[in-house]
């Protein structure tokens, strides 16, 4: 799968399965603009991903709830590379508590960056794209936002959320040769994960058909599919990441 020539935008790409993607993409020949909230961290990612790969790379420090930040942004991708072929909406935040002990500002940070953050990117790159007629918008939902999980209930919302906004913009944006499809990741290894105490880890693992967690590159090749051409008659779809656990 090639991205040669094409231009990506990644959010929340400074650590985790953001920059994983960011780095398969370089990898695959796209130029990148990636942003994270955390300043130091998008850019140590930038200079890491420009070494590994030689390929170009805007970083930047993005609020991706102002949709002034988020726009300013996709002017610099504009004015650098020309056009934003790609959007990976992966920024995310969880702030877990039962639905009787959350608190308004719990709920709110998690639905404006998870939810409003992927509606004020896809609505920033979706002119261009028009313009071009063409474009690949991968949105990182979960398979919380599928089943649903206690404690969650706001996690679970944004991304249910967010699968309801691909198939709706998807619907919107076909006849001009864009797709929008979602990714709903399982359980994948991560530093959240890593400090799973030992009995909660072999809880989890027997839900899993495959018996493992899955790997941030395994989210990564799926998204790189999602944003090639070999992708071009596939939109509006959500395809699951989780090793068979939600079937």
């Amino acid at each position: 799968m090639n991205l040669s020539g094409k231009v990506s935008m990644i959010t929340g790409a400074g650590r985790g399965i953001g920059k994983q993607i960011a780095m398969v993409f370089a990898r695959s020949g796209s130029d990148l603009a990636i942003c994270d909230v955390d300043e130091a961290l998008v850019e140590a990612a930038g200079r890491d991903i420009e070494e590994s790969t030689g390929r170009k790379v805007l970083s930047g420090k993005v609020d991706v709830t102002s949709p002034e930040e988020v726009e300013g942004f996709v002017k610099k991708i504009l004015d650098n590379f020309g056009s934003v072929d790609i959007l990976v909406n992966n920024a995310g935040i969880t702030r877990d508590n039962l639905v009787m002990r959350m608190s308004e500002a719990e709920w709110d940070s998690v639905i404006d960056v998870n939810l409003k953050g992927a509606f004020n990117c896809i609505k920033a790159v979706t002119r261009p794209m028009m313009k071009k007629k063409s474009g690949k918008i991968v949105n990182m939902a979960s398979i919380i936002g599928v089943m649903g999980n206690a404690g969650q209930a706001n996690y679970s919302a944004s991304k249910g959320g967010l699968i309801a906004l691909t198939k709706s913009v998807a619907k919107e944006v076909g006849s001009r040769n864009i797709n929008v499809n979602a990714i709903a990741p399982g359980f994948i290894k991560t530093d959240m994960t890593d400090k799973l105490g030992e009995d909660a880890r072999d809880r989890l693992l027997g839900l899993i058909p495959m018996g493992r967690m899955g790997e941030s590159s395994d989210v990564a090749t799926l998204a790189l599919f999602l944003a090639s051409e070999d992708a071009s008659y596939i939109t509006g779809q959500v395809i699951k990441v989780d090793g068979g656990m939600v079937m």
